[in-house]
């Protein structure tokens, strides 16, 4: 009789184990995805793109993350209301008008990854109050090979300024655009060639940081030679160069072209934003 009981409790341990509940097991977290090689290597264009222009550009700056990320906030919002999407890692060429802030800022961008600001440097654009000066144009602006761009020839005007800086300043085309006119109050508008372009080093430059141009967007010769040199919106250009000897003649001899060379010029006012 003990040996039935025995038995009988040795089998009703045996179903109550196997329904208990099993033992709870510490979760692995999941491995990090790998980064793809276009990933690996848009990381390391931008670093060395950053790493130039840091030694290149004397007062050029990084923004803080949060301002950085107000950057490139603003620059997508700019090109998805201008229906333009991005096919291939590239620097964009930013500029915000607003009065208080007056920068160009570069921002490395890509379909798939994640966006950066490169590094930023004062710049002049549209004046306001002024006969003649007009607000420079918000918008996406595409640098194309329709348009042949020129350079300083370094010569005074009558004021004694050299308005578009020293001889061999690259100046950059974007055509025909319309502005609003800085005199007028009623919003009225007009036709300006809107460039990018240098200014005189000695009277504008140290200028830069306020509105003062009449609605180009003024540089730094060093951010001048930084673009000129890397390419930075000669994308187009740079193809058209190799079977087009007119288009090759705007392009530096000693250039070394950024494998995220673009064209595309994005004018911003964070005054206005939406």
């Amino acid at each position: 009789m003990r040996r039935l009981r025995t038995g009988i409790w040795l089998a009703l341990a045996v179903v109550l184990a196997g329904c208990a509940r099993p033992a709870l097991r510490t979760a692995l977290p999941r491995p990090e995805p790998a980064r793809g090689t276009a990933g690996m290597i848009f990381d390391a264009e931008t670093a060395k793109t950053r790493a130039a222009l840091a030694r290149d550009v004397p007062r050029a700056t990084l923004p803080a993350p949060a301002a950085a990320a107000a950057w490139i906030a603003a620059t997508q919002g700019a090109l998805a209301r201008a229906g333009v999407s991005l096919t291939r890692p590239q620097l964009i060429v930013v500029v915000n008008r607003d009065h208080s802030v007056q920068r160009l800022c570069l921002v490395a961008a890509a379909p798939s990854e994640s966006w950066r600001v490169v590094g930023c440097d004062a710049v002049s654009t549209g004046q306001s109050g002024r006969r003649g000066y007009f607000i420079t144009p918000v918008g996406v602006f595409a640098h194309t090979t329709e348009i042949l761009d020129y350079r300083a020839l370094g010569t005074f005007n009558e004021n004694h300024v050299r308005g578009l800086g020293i001889k061999g300043m690259r100046v950059w085309d974007f055509g025909w655009r319309v502005a609003e006119k800085g005199w007028r109050r009623d919003g009225e508008t007009g036709e300006i060639r809107l460039l990018v372009h240098a200014t005189d080093p000695d009277l504008l430059e140290p200028r830069l940081g306020q509105p003062a141009s009449q609605g180009c967007v003024r540089i730094s010769a060093a951010m001048n030679r930084f673009l000129d040199r890397h390419g930075v919106l000669d994308r187009e250009q740079e193809t058209e160069a190799r079977d087009n000897m007119r288009m090759a003649a705007t392009l530096p001899a000693d250039r070394t072209p950024s494998p995220l060379a673009g064209g595309l010029l994005v004018v911003i006012d964070s005054a206005n934003a939406a």
